[in-house]
């Protein structure tokens, strides 16, 4: 098949069908040739009109030429001033681990929702996480989102892309006698973490809010906890203090009577091992700090509560499954959904009712025979 030829005014750019019967549109930038293939007469056309436009605009042929690797290096660089510390290392991770090894030389202009299919899929046919592949989503979504802000390209090919849905794991938490159980082993085994054991199970704190508590966060006469920070851990083994992850995690939560108590007897033994250790103690006002001082490690606690659990004779849980059996107990012992979603640091108390709903007890009866009682003066007479 002979070639049809479509030329522009001013030679602009042209557009040609080739012997398979697919067509071919060129246009020159900056002394070089561009090209784009397409189905159909009029893709060209409006890739050639596309392509103008962006000249018009201030395209030139280097910004063309930009990979994804080079360009998720300086899109990096600048979100660091924007995100938390922790945030910018997990990106920079899945950036360098998941992303620049299939993508990074790719061109950003010429990305497709195809690239971004293949990119998800590879990983998963490879063993990754469903929650990995959508951290990598997550980072190819919003730097290509600034990308589009920045006209290099038109529009954002992950927006055409579904990352896989999370199986929701099963949610595992302790009843009271088990609790119960907890606490009691601790206390017979004179567990140096009593007391954050405790604090974990009246409140629901995550294990880095709990570990970044300071006694200057603990109002004794109001009987309260102000959470102020968490602990993070870097890359790398370090350690730093960040806000919680929302500003609903800024928040006041009272103590009971007897937590309070504990808490008193937890600082005098820390008291003690301070004087004992001398000039060895690293002080920095922890309520849970490790042996001489300094921020407990996570690890060290998860190991702690595994061993306790099993010295108790108790199931398997997580350490975060005390969060979740903070807000069992309070749901199921008719705490209003709005106190537990401020103590557990949500945002919205929308967010807890869609974790917990399930927990809360139906109470239809109750409820039938409370609408019963207030409609009580209707009297009903059926005929003999």
């Amino acid at each position: 098949m002979a070639k049809r030829k479509l030329k522009r005014a001013n030679q602009e750019g042209s557009a040609f069908q080739l012997k398979n019967g697919s067509w071919r549109a060129q246009i020159t930038l900056d002394g070089k040739r561009l090209s784009f293939s397409a189905l159909s007469q009029g893709e060209c056309r409006d890739w050639i009109r596309k392509m103008l436009n962006k000249v018009d605009a201030g395209l030139t042929y280097e910004v063309m030429q930009i990979t994804l690797a080079e360009y998720l290096h300086d899109w990096l660089a600048n979100a660091k001033t924007t995100i938390r510390f922790t945030t910018f290392e997990q990106y920079q991770q899945i950036t360098r681990d998941y992303i620049k090894p299939l993508l990074g030389n790719v061109k950003v202009f010429e990305l497709r929702p195809e690239h971004v299919q293949h990119l998800y899929a590879t990983h998963l046919q490879n063993g990754a996480s469903a929650r990995t592949v959508r951290m990598v989503h997550c980072v190819v979504h919003r730097s290509l989102n600034q990308a589009v802000q920045m006209g290099l390209i038109d529009r954002n090919p992950a927006s055409f892309v579904k990352p896989p849905r999370l199986k929701r794991k099963e949610m595992k938490f302790y009843d009271e006698g088990q609790v119960q159980a907890l606490l009691i082993t601790a206390e017979a085994a004179q567990d140096r973490y009593l007391a954050l054991w405790k604090v974990a199970v009246t409140t629901g704190m995550r294990m880095g809010e709990l570990l970044g508590l300071k006694w200057v966060d603990l109002d004794w006469s109001k009987g309260y906890l102000q959470v102020r920070r968490q602990l993070k851990v870097t890359r790398g083994g370090g350690f730093h203090f960040a806000e919680p992850k929302s500003k609903a995690g800024l928040r006041a939560i009272v103590l009971g009577l007897d937590t309070l108590s504990l808490l008193k007897v937890h600082q005098d033994q820390l008291h003690q091992e301070r004087v004992q250790l001398g000039d060895r103690w690293k002080e920095q006002d922890l309520i849970f700090p490790s042996s001489v001082g300094t921020p407990t490690r996570p690890g060290k606690i998860l190991v702690r509560f595994k061993r306790l659990i099993k010295l108790a004779g108790l199931p398997e849980i997580r350490f975060h499954d005390l969060r979740h059996t903070a807000a069992s107990l309070m749901l199921n012992n008719g705490i209003p959904l709005i106190v537990v979603s401020r103590r557990l640091g949500h945002a919205q108390p929308s967010i807890t009712l869609n974790v917990y709903g399930h927990m809360i007890p139906m109470m239809q009866e109750q409820a039938a025979e409370l609408m019963d009682k207030i409609t009580a003066p209707i009297s009903i007479q059926f005929p003999s």
